[in-house]
């Protein structure tokens, strides 16, 4: 079967035909490719249509598409491990790798998505400070979980949905919305509700706005306002861990959160998340404490080993993140130089392996508001252009496009050379 007859045929049986709507290419207009195989930076459709994948999963894929080693060390376990709800040395290997790879982390809990780590911080907080109010930032997306679907950026932003139905008011009336970067409005924030806060979650670079780093001054106005109030600071790592940096976002600032959430890349391609932090906050997590949590798949054996075989192949190889921010310079400054040629006004954002193109008159984008200003018309044009020519993107201006250790010189000399003939 071809891309339409699949696509088609799937809305039949799936709701918009995907079982995630960003998938659907609802806010572009055409039609998504239906994906059938993937190799280092390349995918395949069902057409036969080859493109260079600068989605890579929405991250994940690192090492780019099907890395070797990962392949056979999910063949590996397979071989004698599919799952067992139960104990296994492969967990404690990751839990291990984790707590001493990462700063600020001296336990862990294995969950199985980024939105399950981001829902099970934000209760072991409430749990730990015995209040209910969390702070969460306008455009900042962790997940699916009802009390975070209120100014949620990414797919809530690219339909137009201001929430989303099937959320109860008393889901979200704990919600309080920050903005971005802001450091008097979060101060004000504070002054109000501070002795009833829980938690502030914020992604540090954000990816569901377009890639937008917190400033640092904002970051330790944060810091400071959570120890004064009691508060916890949570850094939603999902998209950053392991990508900006081996070390994550956290290596960005001085400051350092309470919990970290993870995902993506830990789980090497499969559904894997991870929650972490301090030993006296995660000791109240069930069995040890009364914060109850639990996950039949959680620490699945096949998933900690495609994980474990990618993170120790980023630890024993970082110069693989020299060469993603060699590429990273190359494709940014050939944009640049392009745009300008053109008369097409951008900006970029790049953090590492994160990376916008936002379409905008700004000098910057560093605001939610500045990303509401963006030429949605431009980058639908801009869109259509690039898949056409073989580049496989992000189809929302409101996210980050991805690089891998697969990504040459000669993909993004092709990605160039389409943007020219745009």
């Amino acid at each position: 079967m071809k891309n339409t007859e699949i696509f088609e045929e799937s809305m039949l049986y799936m709701p918009g035909g995907v079982n995630s709507p960003v998938r659907a290419f609802g806010d572009i207009g055409i039609n998504p490719p239906i994906i059938k195989s993937g190799k280092g930076s390349i995918i395949r459709d069902e057409d036969d249509k080859e493109y260079v994948d600068f989605v890579l999963a929405w991250g994940p894929l690192i090492l780019g598409h099907c890395d070797d080693d990962v392949v056979e060390a999910i063949k590996n376990t397979a071989m004698s491990s599919l799952a067992f709800g139960a104990p296994t040395n492969l967990e404690l290997e990751m839990s291990k790798f984790l707590c001493n790879n990462l700063e600020n982390v001296d336990m862990v809990r294995m969950v199985n998505s980024g939105t399950e780590a981001t829902m099970s911080a934000v209760k072991l907080a409430r749990g730990y400070t015995k209040r209910d109010k969390i702070v969460k930032f306008a455009g900042c997306y962790h997940g699916h979980f009802d009390g975070f679907l209120v100014e949620a950026g990414s797919g809530v932003l690219t339909h137009g949905i201001p929430g989303s139905q099937g959320v109860p008011e008393d889901s979200i009336k704990n919600t309080l919305i920050g903005i971005y970067n802001d450091e008097e409005q979060i101060k004000e924030l504070f002054s109000i509700y501070g002795s009833e806060i829980a938690a502030v979650i914020i992604e540090p670079v954000a990816g569901n706005m377009g890639a937008i780093k917190a400033e640092d001054n904002f970051m330790n106005t944060l810091r400071s306002l959570c120890d004064e109030y009691g508060s916890l600071l949570i850094f939603d790592e999902v998209m950053t861990g392991f990508r900006v940096d081996f070390n994550g976002a956290q290596s960005l600032f001085k400051v350092k959160p309470d919990l970290i959430t993870y995902a993506k890349i830990i789980g090497g391609g499969l559904p894997c998340g991870a929650y972490g932090g301090k030993r006296e906050v995660m000791e109240q997590l069930a069995p040890l404490g009364p914060v109850y949590q639990a996950g039949t798949m959680s620490g699945n054996p096949i998933v900690m080993s495609a994980g474990l075989a990618t993170l120790n192949k980023l630890k024993s190889n970082l110069c693989y993140y020299n060469h993603i921010n060699n590429i990273g310079n190359q494709l940014e400054e050939g944009l640049y130089s392009i745009a300008k040629e053109k008369g097409i006004p951008i900006v970029i954002n790049r953090y590492g392996g994160m990376m916008t193109i936002f379409f905008t008159d700004n000098e910057s984008v560093s605001r939610y508001e500045d990303v509401k200003k963006c030429d949605k018309d431009i980058f639908k044009k801009y869109f259509i252009h690039m898949i056409k020519h073989g580049i496989y993107l992000p189809p929302s201006q409101f996210e980050s496009l991805f690089l891998s250790v697969k990504h040459s010189e000669k993909d993004i000399d092709r990605f160039l050379e389409a943007f020219k003939l745009l």
